[in-house]
């Protein structure tokens, strides 16, 4: 009788885990969704794309104001300067987890995504080239021209305009246990030499996989839709 009842309670304990993992996932894709539509929303008033927030700073684009900015792929969702509920006492944007929700953005050509007047000099013909989603990291190339390689992609090189991802439950700066969160989250610091344009998005794995344990979550502007938003509001002809 009482084995029967340590295994209900452990089959129950198991289905109420899994239930608060799944939710946990659920409200960080929510946050990440609304980022997007705060960062879409960003640039229809400012005519470009804020700046990554960096380490150790207030949660606010950096540098304040856009163009050249201090850090393009390893930098954080700036919360503040988006204007986003939920921050921490820093002013960064948060998962479910309560890490800090990390963003990174196109410099190709150099600057041009988060500078209001070379967007609008440059219009629609400006293309990003340096950031692409890939299947796995297995043969993704990091160094410029930053590529997957032989890896499948997900994305076509000159479609991502920027991506918003958390690292997941065991986020953190140097939160990974295989290849492929590795891809994402790796000494993702500035001034880092794992600075690049090249990320690993697929369904969560467990330990023991292909390219070892993945529970990031990812999300990701198309160009397209940035200048369909940009188009429809009057800001780029």
């Amino acid at each position: 009788m009482c084995r029967h009842v340590s295994l209900l309670l452990i089959s129950l304990m198991y289905t109420l885990t899994a239930a608060s993992e799944q939710r946990a996932r659920d409200d960080t894709m929510r946050r990440l969704a609304e980022a997007r539509e705060l960062l879409l929303a960003f640039a229809v008033v400012r005519g470009r794309l804020p700046c990554p927030a960096a380490a150790g700073g207030n949660g606010d684009e950096s540098p304040v104001g856009g163009g050249a900015c201090t850090d393009y792929y390893t930098g954080f969702l700036p919360g503040r300067a988006l204007g986003m509920t939920g921050l921490d006492a820093s002013g960064y944007a948060l998962d479910a987890w309560n890490n800090r929700v990390r963003y990174a953005v196109s410099n190709n050509p150099a600057g041009n995504f988060t500078s209001a007047v070379a967007l609008k000099a440059a219009g629609t013909a400006t293309v990003p080239g340096d950031l692409v989603i890939c299947g796995s990291a297995g043969g993704i190339v990091t160094a410029p021209p930053a590529s997957c390689g032989a890896a499948a992609s997900i994305s076509n090189q000159n479609i991502v305009v920027a991506v918003i991802w958390s690292m997941g439950k065991n986020g953190g700066p140097t939160a990974y246990s295989g290849a492929d969160e590795a891809a994402n989250n790796k000494n993702r610091l500035p001034a880092v030499t794992n600075n690049h344009g090249v990320f690993v998005w697929h369904d969560a794995r467990p330990a023991g996989g292909a390219g070892g344990e993945y529970d990031d979550l990812m999300i990701w502007i198309p160009v397209g839709q940035l200048y369909g938003r940009m188009i429809s509001a009057g800001v780029l002809p």
